[in-house]
């Protein structure tokens, strides 16, 4: 076996040809991925709501850009961008919103990208020719509408529109902008559509959609396929497992749209990590559709949330679809050739469910009673395994093994029961008594990865020791499939004072 360092530096890539093979040092080549994607989410700047430090990751807006994929995502003082959907770049762009953005909206349009997005909610579209580098240009002529939530579509014959809604009270409007205007309306907004939580019972509101209070309508999104308009939207609250994201078609940009009887298109209940709503929909450089979307933690405070990507596309009969099947398990990446886009699920399943894990160290109660009075909402804090190694694997992503610390000398350990073909591992950190605001330069997740046969012999899986990224997600596929029994996390260094990680997850096949 050989023990390969990855310091994950962007941008570098040094190429060791083996036998006609090559392993990559910088950014690993991957023919998979494993949601949440792994990104370096930026820390929310503090605020005098929670005083909770916490990242978040939301209301994804995809393109593609001249076969580049560019991703803008709330409150992130940037974007990121990749060529493949796996290795994603944060640019931090020349110029930008001072606050950020929120609910971002971007299109392209003709040889240049269009963004508006201002969390003051009065805004000018923005636009550049060069994304990566980030040089956006404004006129200042803003939008006279209150905007919240907006989706920016350019249509075939180059005429722009503007979506735009986050309420549950109000519809969701559109309005053409007129692009020798500089983006302004053409005449008024118009209403599109509105809940209706009676007779679409996936748009009611709350956890399991349990609750009676008045859900929202948000985060839109259009796609034109073959012809027809599908006006994507959000509901029933971004907190919630059941965020997802519904359908309205149309013969026109701007309606009338009838509500598909096949919504939600984006839904995901269940699993290591829920939701799939406020999303964009993108394809790839090879045609394909693909769906990023909303996925809810919550545990830190109701806006902890992350970013998920899904394969989509349109049936034979228009109908539009999202496939959130093993969401939270690997998936072939776009490149990687498939049989059937809409099933791109590797077929590795989880190995580490339910399976004995220990550790070193926990978290002692002192600490514990402190998070908790700063208002932390963990699940676990009524659990009977509080802090301990087993929420390594229980597939709840708002529990987690907290260390008492964050050295070298913090390890844990999975006996997956017996031996296993192991072809990929996802390490997720949380953000437990954080003391991080804003974007924050420098933060890395170094760790070694151990495997053993009979829990005695050990031999390195995985080196990230030097490893110089931000990697909250760390998924990390193989290079060809191990038979490991146990696995061993021995962590070298972490961002927060303290080493908390709400999955160690091992997937692969039995025997």
């Amino acid at each position: 076996m050989i023990s390969i360092s990855f310091t994950r530096i962007p941008l570098l890539w040094i190429f060791l040809i083996i036998s006609g093979n090559y392993i990559s040092f910088g950014q690993e080549t991957f023919k998979s991925y494993c949601n949440p994607i792994d990104i370096d989410y930026t820390y929310v700047a503090h605020n005098s709501y929670t005083g909770v430090s916490y990242r978040a990751g939301a209301d994804p807006a995809v393109i593609n850009f001249k076969g580049k994929y560019y991703m803008f995502v709330t409150r992130s003082y940037g974007y990121w961008m990749s060529d493949d959907m796996s290795n994603w770049e944060f640019i931090k762009p020349q110029n930008w919103y001072f606050n950020g953005s929120n609910a971002p909206a971007a299109a392209v349009h003709g040889d240049k990208v269009i963004v508006a997005g201002d969390p003051s909610g009065r805004m000018a579209v923005i636009e550049t020719e060069n994304p990566q580098i980030g040089d956006w240009k404004t006129n200042y002529s803003v939008i006279p509408i209150s905007i919240q939530d907006p989706a920016l579509f350019v249509d075939d014959d180059n005429r722009v529109y503007l979506y735009e809604e986050s309420s549950n009270v109000h519809p969701l409007h559109a309005v053409e902008l007129d692009p020798k205007r500089n983006y302004l309306p053409v005449g008024e907004e118009k209403a599109l559509i509105k809940l209706q939580p009676g007779k679409h019972g996936w748009e009611r509101f709350g956890q399991d959609h349990s609750s009676e209070v008045a859900p929202y309508l948000e985060g839109p999104w259009m796609t034109k396929h073959d012809g027809k308009y599908y006006l994507q939207y959000g509901a029933p609250g971004t907190e919630f497992n059941v965020y997802a994201d519904g359908v309205y078609t149309a013969d026109n940009p701007l309606g009338p749209f009838k509500y598909a009887p096949y919504s939600p298109v984006s839904y995901k209940p269940g699993g290591y990590v829920t939701g799939a709503g406020h999303g964009s929909t993108v394809q790839d450089n090879n045609g394909n559709y693909w769906h990023f979307a909303t996925m809810p933690i919550a545990v830190n405070y109701k806006f902890e949330r992350r970013i998920g990507l899904f394969p989509a596309g349109f049936e034979e009969n228009g109908q539009m679809y999202v496939n959130t099947a093993y969401g939270d398990y690997p998936h072939f990446l776009p490149d990687t050739e498939v049989e059937d886009h809409k099933n791109r699920f590797t077929g590795w399943m989880l190995l580490s469910y339910g399976k004995q894990a220990t550790a070193n160290s926990v978290v002692n109660d002192s600490v514990k009673q402190q998070v908790i009075g700063a208002g932390m909402k963990a699940v676990l804090r009524d659990s009977e395994e509080g802090y301990g190694p087993a929420n390594l694997v229980d597939e709840q992503i708002g529990t987690f093994w907290v260390a008492d610390g964050n050295d070298d000398s913090m390890h844990a350990t999975i006996d997956l029961g017996e031996l296993m073909q192991v072809h990929a591992l996802q390490v997720n950190f949380q953000e437990f008594n954080a003391a991080i605001f804003g974007r924050s330069q420098g933060l890395k997740h170094q760790f070694i990865i151990e495997s053993s046969k009979d829990g005695e012999n050990w031999s390195v899986l995985v080196d990230y020791s030097e490893n110089e990224r931000d990697q909250p997600h760390a998924y990390i596929e193989l290079e060809s499939p191990e038979d490991i029994r146990f696995v061993r996390y021995r962590n070298i260094d972490t961002p927060n004072e303290y080493l908390a990680l709400s999955g160690f997850r091992v997937f692969g096949r039995e025997f």
